[in-house]
């Protein structure tokens, strides 16, 4: 089993920034790739970016191209989510997720794992 914790959660102005982290404990070592996703309010759980174990590689949803940078430190079994020029849009309580696969989905049915999730308020 793989546990799962998200910190870095708060309440932020727009156009401000947060980093979200994501550390992987119990059998961490068998981690693949890592995403996360977000549930804004009365909407469905959607994707918002993962990152590949070996290589490593990124993928975005389009909504934070540019904004949004994702990153591992697989010394740490620890996933980062930094989020740069936050919109009232952005406003949800974010998940880490991981799969024991190297490779990244978008799909939310292909991670195995799952955090408890961490609430990220873009108001001000």
């Amino acid at each position: 089993q793989v546990q799962l914790v998200e910190t870095g959660g708060g309440l932020v102005q727009p156009g401000g920034s947060l980093r979200l982290s994501c550390a992987a404990s119990g059998r961490a070592s068998t981690v693949g790739a890592m995403g996360w996703f977000r549930q804004a309010p009365g909407k469905e759980r959607e994707f918002v970016a993962a990152i590949s174990r070996n290589p490593v590689s990124t993928y975005y949803v389009d909504s934070v191209k540019g904004r949004f940078t994702i990153s591992r430190d697989n010394a740490l079994n620890t996933v980062y989510l930094q989020m740069s020029s936050l919109t009232p849009e952005d406003t949800a309580v974010y998940f880490c997720a991981a799969r024991l696969s190297s490779l990244w989905s978008s799909t939310e049915f292909a991670y195995d794992y799952w955090g408890q999730g961490t609430q990220v308020t873009v108001s001000s």
